[in-house]
């Protein structure tokens, strides 16, 4: 019975802070993929290797969405995006709303900073390089780097298999 209430107690506290502990044998986990028989085996695979580096895109977005927002409201303030971002890039982020509700989908977010695109993003940066300065050091590096990491996205966000040259820049775990 001690046991019971042990192995409860255990469940609650890794619930409560999402961990898991280890006190129980791990669910083996199917992907997705396998539930779609109609999909040959070899693109299944690829997509499963695929999707670690559309992971490390997505939260790599977020972080840079992230700096530029924090960045640009604590030396703006809440408007910022209507006094700090280029005139063209609030245009686009418009035409793409629109195009959202015109066409019933769901609105992705309320920020408008979530519908620009990589490159854009590297627009921000440049055209108020004396607010990123003190963080980011040199404003070529971060040009080339959102230039080099917008090619490497592009297989990425296309569905194509990055082949092994463009893979090591991404090495997951090796940073």
């Amino acid at each position: 019975m001690s046991g019971m209430m042990i192995t409860d107690e255990l469940k609650y506290i890794e619930q409560r802070f999402n961990i898991e502990l280890g006190h129980l044998p791990p669910a083996i986990k199917q992907s997705a993929l396998e539930y779609y028989p109609q999909f040959e085996k070899e693109v299944r695979k690829r997509a499963a290797e695929m999707a670690q580096y559309y992971e490390l895109f997505y939260c790599l977005e977020q972080s840079i969405r992230k700096l530029i927002t924090e960045t640009m409201e604590e030396s703006s303030g809440a408007d910022w995006w209507e006094n700090k971002v280029p005139q063209q890039i609030r245009e686009n982020v418009r035409r793409l709303i629109k195009d959202e509700i015109d066409n019933g989908i769901t609105q992705r977010s309320e920020r408008a900073i979530d519908y620009t695109t990589f490159d854009e993003l590297g627009v921000i940066i440049s055209s108020n390089w004396e607010l990123f300065e003190p963080v980011l050091t040199s404003q070529l590096a971060v040009q080339r780097i959102i230039k080099s990491l917008n090619l490497l996205r592009g297989p990425i966000a296309h569905c194509c298999p990055m082949s092994e040259d463009w893979r090591w820049p991404l090495r997951i775990g090796s940073v």
